[in-house]
């Protein structure tokens, strides 16, 4: 497969890129400036592009197989690129390139109870509640195009760690193992990610991950 990522330089990112690299799959990084990646792969090459700008977009996604976005707040901290993204990406892939899109999604979206988000709750982190209004209308934005996307939303928490490979697939309710957490490591959230793009089960759909 052909992945251009957004957002390689990222924590999540940097693991889906080398989760792609090491299946085999031939990678473009896009990155926002010049500055080198900490790996080298003969399989990775990049190429400076917003992922803000549609002719950024199309440019870079031409000839690819499919698009893979991980874009985040960044070191700014402004979770408005994480719509103008979604809007960005959405418009350059329907005019031309691939269509199927996987994006990294947001957790405070997942129902913690039947119809309520856990964005809406009291006790949602304020810190982090911006960039979780701004995964809605990301969600929202996707969900109203003509490519095949998927959003993958990741438990309430998501850490370094390992990879194991294993984990479990839910739709729009958060997961929860036996002892009441809701985790996975970056790690397993990367394999799963491309386990979709791989072999493709929730087309035009949400989905999430957890142990």
């Amino acid at each position: 497969m052909r992945l251009v990522i957004f957002g390689a330089t990222g924590r999540i990112g940097q693991r889906i890129l080398q989760e792609a690299l090491h299946r085999g799959h031939s990678v473009t990084a896009a990155l926002r400036t010049s500055s080198r990646l900490a790996i080298e792969h003969h399989l990775l090459q990049t190429a400076v592009a917003d992922v803000t700008n549609p002719q950024d977009v199309t440019r870079v996604a031409a000839g690819q197989d499919a698009v893979a976005s991980a874009i985040g707040p960044g070191p700014s901290g402004d979770p408005g690129i994480i719509t103008a993204a979604a809007s960005a990406l959405v418009t350059a892939l329907t005019e031309s390139g691939p269509k199927r899109l996987i994006s990294v999604g947001g957790a405070g979206t997942l129902e913690i109870h039947p119809g309520v988000q856990r964005l809406d709750t009291p006790d949602y982190p304020e810190a982090y509640r911006s960039s979780g209004y701004a995964q809605r209308e990301a969600l929202a934005i996707y969900r109203a195009s003509d490519l095949d996307w998927s959003y993958l939303s990741p438990p309430v928490i998501i850490e370094p760690g390992t990879r194991t490979g294993s984990y479990r697939i839910g739709r729009d309710q958060v997961l929860f193992d036996i002892t009441g957490r809701s985790i996975i490591s970056m790690e397993d959230y990367a394999v799963a990610l491309l386990d979709e793009l791989e072999r493709p089960r929730h087309i035009r759909a949400r989905f999430t991950v957890a142990y």
